[in-house]
Protein backbone atom coordinates (compact mmCIF):
# COMPACT_ATOMS: atom_id res chain seq x y z
CA UNK A 1 0.00 0.00 0.00
CA UNK A 2 1.08 3.43 -1.11
CA UNK A 3 1.54 5.96 1.79
CA UNK A 4 -0.99 8.99 0.92
CA UNK A 5 0.55 12.49 1.22
CA UNK A 6 -1.47 14.66 3.65
CA UNK A 7 -3.99 17.07 2.11
CA UNK A 8 -3.14 20.77 2.31
CA UNK A 9 -5.57 23.28 3.27
CA UNK A 10 -6.27 26.20 0.90
CA UNK A 11 -5.77 26.53 -2.62
CA UNK A 12 -3.31 25.23 -4.08
CA UNK A 13 -0.42 26.39 -4.81
CA UNK A 14 3.11 26.37 -6.57
CA UNK A 15 4.36 22.40 -6.97
CA UNK A 16 0.90 21.14 -5.64
CA UNK A 17 -0.59 22.72 -9.05
CA UNK A 18 -1.37 19.64 -11.11
CA UNK A 19 -3.06 21.74 -14.65
CA UNK A 20 -0.45 22.08 -17.69
CA UNK A 21 -1.76 24.97 -18.34
CA UNK A 22 -3.66 28.36 -16.52
CA UNK A 23 -4.99 31.37 -17.06
CA UNK A 24 -2.15 33.91 -15.79
CA UNK A 25 -2.81 36.71 -13.41
CA UNK A 26 0.33 38.44 -13.15
CA UNK A 27 1.47 40.41 -9.35
CA UNK A 28 -0.24 44.11 -10.97
CA UNK A 29 -3.67 42.15 -11.44
CA UNK A 30 -3.19 42.23 -15.48
CA UNK A 31 -4.26 39.04 -17.33
CA UNK A 32 -1.47 37.46 -19.06
CA UNK A 33 -3.69 34.71 -20.85
CA UNK A 34 -2.91 30.93 -21.07
CA UNK A 35 0.77 30.04 -19.93
CA UNK A 36 2.26 26.53 -19.01
CA UNK A 37 2.19 25.94 -15.80
CA UNK A 38 5.29 25.82 -15.58
CA UNK A 39 6.68 28.77 -16.89
CA UNK A 40 4.08 31.11 -14.98
CA UNK A 41 5.98 29.01 -11.73
CA UNK A 42 9.47 30.08 -12.55
CA UNK A 43 8.01 33.78 -13.27
CA UNK A 44 6.41 33.94 -9.83
CA UNK A 45 9.45 32.40 -8.24
CA UNK A 46 11.43 35.15 -9.84
CA UNK A 47 9.54 38.07 -8.61
CA UNK A 48 9.64 36.38 -4.90
CA UNK A 49 5.94 35.62 -5.11
CA UNK A 50 3.39 32.55 -5.39
CA UNK A 51 1.39 30.83 -7.92
CA UNK A 52 -1.73 30.54 -6.57
CA UNK A 53 -5.28 28.75 -7.87
CA UNK A 54 -8.11 31.65 -7.36
CA UNK A 55 -10.60 29.28 -9.46
CA UNK A 56 -10.26 25.99 -10.01
CA UNK A 57 -13.29 25.14 -11.36
CA UNK A 58 -12.79 27.05 -14.87
CA UNK A 59 -10.75 25.72 -18.08
CA UNK A 60 -7.87 26.09 -17.71
CA UNK A 61 -7.60 26.98 -13.90
CA UNK A 62 -7.40 30.88 -13.14
CA UNK A 63 -3.66 31.42 -11.34
CA UNK A 64 -2.77 34.56 -9.69
CA UNK A 65 1.16 35.45 -8.86
CA UNK A 66 1.14 36.80 -5.37
CA UNK A 67 2.28 36.31 -1.38
CA UNK A 68 0.66 33.13 -0.14
CA UNK A 69 1.35 33.58 3.29
CA UNK A 70 -0.11 37.31 3.14
CA UNK A 71 -3.43 36.12 1.04
CA UNK A 72 -3.94 32.98 3.93
CA UNK A 73 -3.07 36.07 6.53
CA UNK A 74 -6.33 38.21 4.79
CA UNK A 75 -8.57 35.19 4.30
CA UNK A 76 -8.15 33.86 7.73
CA UNK A 77 -9.15 37.71 9.02
CA UNK A 78 -12.06 37.88 6.52
CA UNK A 79 -13.22 34.86 8.25
CA UNK A 80 -13.16 36.03 11.65
CA UNK A 81 -14.75 39.06 10.95
CA UNK A 82 -17.89 37.08 9.50
CA UNK A 83 -18.21 34.79 12.62
CA UNK A 84 -17.74 38.11 14.92
CA UNK A 85 -20.81 39.75 12.84
CA UNK A 86 -22.99 36.55 13.28
CA UNK A 87 -26.01 36.85 15.72
CA UNK A 88 -26.94 33.64 17.12
CA UNK A 89 -30.83 33.63 17.45
CA UNK A 90 -31.66 31.76 20.48
CA UNK A 91 -34.90 30.40 21.59
CA UNK A 92 -36.46 31.57 24.93
CA UNK A 93 -39.03 30.46 27.06
CA UNK A 94 -41.60 32.04 29.11
CA UNK A 95 -44.06 30.02 31.03
CA UNK A 96 -47.53 30.93 32.09
CA UNK A 97 -50.27 29.62 34.46
CA UNK A 98 -54.23 29.63 33.46
CA UNK A 99 -54.88 32.12 36.55
CA UNK A 100 -52.12 34.28 36.08
CA UNK A 101 -52.57 37.64 37.83
CA UNK A 102 -52.49 40.76 35.24
CA UNK A 103 -49.56 42.40 37.28
CA UNK A 104 -47.42 39.04 37.08
CA UNK A 105 -48.97 38.60 32.86
CA UNK A 106 -47.42 42.10 32.59
CA UNK A 107 -44.10 41.35 33.91
CA UNK A 108 -44.21 38.28 31.63
CA UNK A 109 -44.99 40.49 28.32
CA UNK A 110 -42.46 43.14 29.21
CA UNK A 111 -39.74 39.62 29.10
CA UNK A 112 -41.35 38.36 25.90
CA UNK A 113 -40.98 42.52 24.72
CA UNK A 114 -37.43 42.40 25.51
CA UNK A 115 -36.50 38.75 23.77
CA UNK A 116 -38.46 40.04 20.55
CA UNK A 117 -36.57 43.33 20.24
CA UNK A 118 -33.36 41.30 21.18
CA UNK A 119 -34.01 39.51 17.94
CA UNK A 120 -34.81 36.04 19.81
CA UNK A 121 -37.76 33.66 19.18
CA UNK A 122 -39.97 33.37 22.39
CA UNK A 123 -41.71 30.08 23.28
CA UNK A 124 -45.01 30.62 25.47
CA UNK A 125 -45.76 27.62 27.85
CA UNK A 126 -48.86 27.33 29.24
CA UNK A 127 -48.97 25.10 32.49
CA UNK A 128 -51.71 23.09 33.73
CA UNK A 129 -51.54 21.46 37.09
CA UNK A 130 -54.17 19.14 39.07
CA UNK A 131 -57.82 20.67 38.15
CA UNK A 132 -56.63 22.91 35.67
CA UNK A 133 -56.66 20.59 33.13
CA UNK A 134 -60.48 20.23 33.22
CA UNK A 135 -60.61 24.14 32.04
CA UNK A 136 -57.88 24.07 29.13
CA UNK A 137 -59.92 26.27 27.00
CA UNK A 138 -59.31 29.09 30.19
CA UNK A 139 -55.27 28.60 29.13
CA UNK A 140 -56.39 28.71 24.60
CA UNK A 141 -57.95 32.01 25.68
CA UNK A 142 -54.28 33.14 26.85
CA UNK A 143 -52.45 32.27 24.79
CA UNK A 144 -54.66 33.86 21.78
CA UNK A 145 -54.39 37.08 24.29
CA UNK A 146 -50.84 36.87 23.93
CA UNK A 147 -50.49 36.70 20.66
CA UNK A 148 -53.30 39.46 19.62
CA UNK A 149 -50.67 42.09 21.87
CA UNK A 150 -47.75 40.73 20.06
CA UNK A 151 -49.31 41.04 16.59
CA UNK A 152 -47.16 44.33 15.97
CA UNK A 153 -43.84 42.89 17.07
CA UNK A 154 -44.15 39.03 16.16
CA UNK A 155 -45.02 36.50 13.97
CA UNK A 156 -46.52 33.15 15.14
CA UNK A 157 -43.67 30.39 13.88
CA UNK A 158 -46.03 27.64 15.60
CA UNK A 159 -49.91 28.54 16.75
CA UNK A 160 -50.89 27.30 20.11
CA UNK A 161 -50.96 23.42 20.63
CA UNK A 162 -50.92 20.97 22.98
CA UNK A 163 -48.35 18.56 24.54
CA UNK A 164 -50.08 16.93 27.30
CA UNK A 165 -50.37 19.24 30.43
CA UNK A 166 -49.49 22.09 28.15
CA UNK A 167 -49.86 24.16 25.54
CA UNK A 168 -46.92 25.71 23.69
CA UNK A 169 -47.18 28.41 21.45
CA UNK A 170 -43.69 29.37 19.41
CA UNK A 171 -42.75 33.53 18.18
CA UNK A 172 -40.70 35.21 15.90
CA UNK A 173 -39.22 38.38 15.47
CA UNK A 174 -41.08 40.13 12.59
Amino acid sequence: MRPVAPQKDGPQSNEDISSPDVQLIDGEGANRGVVRTREALAEAQEQGLDLVIISPNSVPPVAKMLDLGRFKYAAQKKAAEARKKQKVIEVKEIQLRPNIDTHDYETKMKAVHRFLEDGDRVKVTMRFRGREMAHQELGMQLLVKVQAELEAKAKVESSPRSEGRQMVMVLAPK
